[in-house]
């Protein structure tokens, strides 16, 4: 079972890093060059939606119909893609392909609960983090082969040999799991259920305008991203936990511990290689083994947070790991600065991967012990739902600052790499509310 999750965590990233490879021979060949960005925000929009849904599916239903869906949803919308004769067909394939894909990240999530013991946990978690590392690493390099000597669409026929097989693996441990007593609310009752379903469609609209928004330029960009962020603002805080936005002890501070760490890591990560092509005269080759430095250590930090003692306090994994966040991305920050060797805002990237591993299972992990039975799967999309819209936002956001100028300068990558050490720092004060209050005397 660990093995066919694992697998399958790794085809998820495989597929989400590589298809950015294909893309622009993809948009040539099907002469669909206007539907690009739709390609990439129709699926993120999808996906958004499938978290939510499969949150609630699998806390009524238990994961395995999630899981099986989600199956069919991610081979389905790649045999469409791959198959595809014009770029409308390929973006409905792709918006299918996402759809699976969340249905599918939050069913692993909720098995992980179910049919693994707790003290097991840290360490599913870490694999699942270790299973990002390969696809890092050889995901858009195997992708390019791939596109120059067999054809693009092969990225997204080949995928699907591997999935079932990853699947069928899994499946023998899913006896074990199913529905478990609801949690208490209205989460189960069917106004409530439309409810979520409504705001989940209204962030996965959001979602989409900023993708969109964010390939713009002048006006345009401004108008798309302003109306993602209000619709954001208005349908975000209700699928996420109560008191998120006052960080209130317990799981609303791990989810937004979650969001922050992901827009502080995203923000860096995307001006990093501009900033050392442009500015340090590194080849597009030579800049992505700095990006991969990270990978590497994101890789170890989840290792040593799967093996060392659990801490006695629940703060310990997450202040650890987001203050290694916010030192990497400043010493970064200072590499811009031309007397500074390269390989000091190396080793800053470094420490800010390791601070990632340290801090993204252990937060998982936090996820499911603050969980009441029934509650899993709404926790887990909630925690994967703030990550995924707060890289879209810093994603879009970072864009419009790179953008705002003739041409970025040193001055716009230190601006982008405080504002990334300023979330983790931010993070880092807050990391002792995980620790949930006292609760009230009875009566």
């Amino acid at each position: 079972m660990t093995v066919g999750s694992v697998a399958l965590v790794s085809l998820l990233a495989f597929e989400a890093l590589a298809v950015g490879t294909a893309m622009p021979t993809v948009a040539r060949s099907l002469d669909g060059l206007s539907l690009y960005g739709i390609a990439f925000g129709g699926p993120f929009a999808a996906g958004v939606v499938a978290m939510v849904l499969s949150g609630i599916w699998c806390d009524a239903r238990g994961p395995r119909a999630a899981m099986w869906s989600g199956l069919a949803g991610f081979v389905a919308g790649l045999l469409l893609a791959g198959g595809a004769n014009a770029m409308g067909t390929l973006v409905v394939g792709r918006i299918v392909q996402g759809f699976g894909s969340g249905l599918l990240a939050v069913a692993l999530y909720v098995i992980v609960a179910q049919a693994y013991p707790e003290h097991l946990h840290r360490r599913i978690f870490a694999a699942f983090a270790a299973a990002w590392v390969v696809p890092s690493l050889v995901g858009p390099v195997l992708a390019g082969l791939v596109v120059e000597h067999f054809g693009w669409r092969w990225v997204f026929l080949a995928v699907p040999v591997v999935a079932v097989p990853a699947v069928l693996l899994i499946h023998p441990g899913l006896r074990s799991v199913g529905p478990v007593r609801p949690a208490v609310g209205d989460v189960h009752r069917p106004v409530g259920v439309l409810a979520r379903i409504g705001w989940a469609c209204g962030a996965g609209v959001s979602a989409a305008l900023l993708h969109i928004g964010g390939q713009q330029r002048g006006v345009t960009a401004v108008v798309l991203v302003g109306l993602a962020l209000a619709g954001l603002l208005v349908s975000a805080p209700r699928l996420l936990p109560g008191g998120f936005l006052r960080a209130g002890r317990g799981l609303p501070t791990v989810v937004g511990l979650r969001g922050l760490a992901s827009g502080a890591f995203v923000g860096a990560e995307v001006v990093i290689p501009l900033m050392l092509s442009r500015e340090r005269g590194f080849s597009p080759t030579a800049a992505g083994l700095v990006l991969t430095t990270g990978a590497v250590a994101w890789s170890l930090g989840s290792w040593l947070q799967g093996r060392i003692r659990a801490p006695r306090s629940r703060a310990t994994l997450p202040r650890a790991g987001l203050a290694c966040i916010t030192a990497g991305t400043a010493v970064v920050g200072v590499s811009v600065v031309p007397a500074v060797p390269v390989w000091v805002g190396v080793l800053g990237w470094a420490a800010a991967g390791l601070g990632m591993g340290l801090l993204y299972p252990s937060l998982s992990v936090l996820t499911l012990e603050l969980s009441a039975p029934g509650e899993q799967g709404r926790n887990s999309s909630s925690l994967q739902l703030c990550d995924s819209l707060a890289a879209a936002t810093v994603l879009a956001l970072t864009g419009a600052v790179l953008a705002a100028g003739a041409a970025p300068g040193p001055a716009s990558y230190a601006g982008t790499l405080v504002v990334a050490a300023g979330l983790a720092l931010l993070g880092a004060l807050l990391a002792g509310r995980v620790v949930p209050g006292p609760r009230p005397a009875p009566g």
